[in-house]
């Protein structure tokens, strides 16, 4: 599972114009699922993004997690992050996990971040959507599981 992760004062979604998921400050997940993944995957990378301690502490310091700030999650399935740009000129998508398998591992991810008391938002599996974001810092991490 791969995760592009961003630091945001405030994120939206937008399915065929419509905000469909919207949070304040937080973190926007674009969530990725590789043919490979499973339930082990989920928990490491959702739990590895809720306690990175990636916002500021009173000392200006990057030094509390999200469940330290209490701040919501916007999340977006992505399977582009496992596009292979490696050869030619278009991405190969070998890599990504099935559609079936990676709603069902998208769904978990959600879950598991409501399960740590988190409000979240998402868009829609599937669909083409429109994301808007105002990234904080800017903050941008990729998280991966092992």
């Amino acid at each position: 599972m791969r995760v592009v992760l961003q630091r945001v004062t405030e994120a939206s979604v937008r399915v065929n114009g419509e905000i469909v998921g919207a949070i304040g400050p937080g973190l926007a997940l674009l969530i990725g699922v590789a043919r490979t993944d499973t339930n082990t995957d989920v928990a490491f990378v959702i739990d590895k993004c809720v306690n990175l301690r990636i916002f500021a502490d009173e000392n200006g310091k990057m030094n509390r997690s999200l469940l330290d700030t209490g701040g919501a999650v916007l999340a977006i399935s992505q399977f582009t992050l496992y596009g292979d740009t490696r050869k030619g000129r278009r991405p190969g998508f070998d890599l990504a996990a099935p559609s079936d398998t990676a709603e069902q591992l998208y769904d978990q991810a959600v879950e598991r971040l409501k399960s740590h008391g988190l409000t979240v938002a998402t868009g829609r599996f599937g669909t083409d959507m429109k994301v808007s974001l105002v990234n904080d810092g800017p903050v941008t991490f990729i998280v991966e599981s092992p």
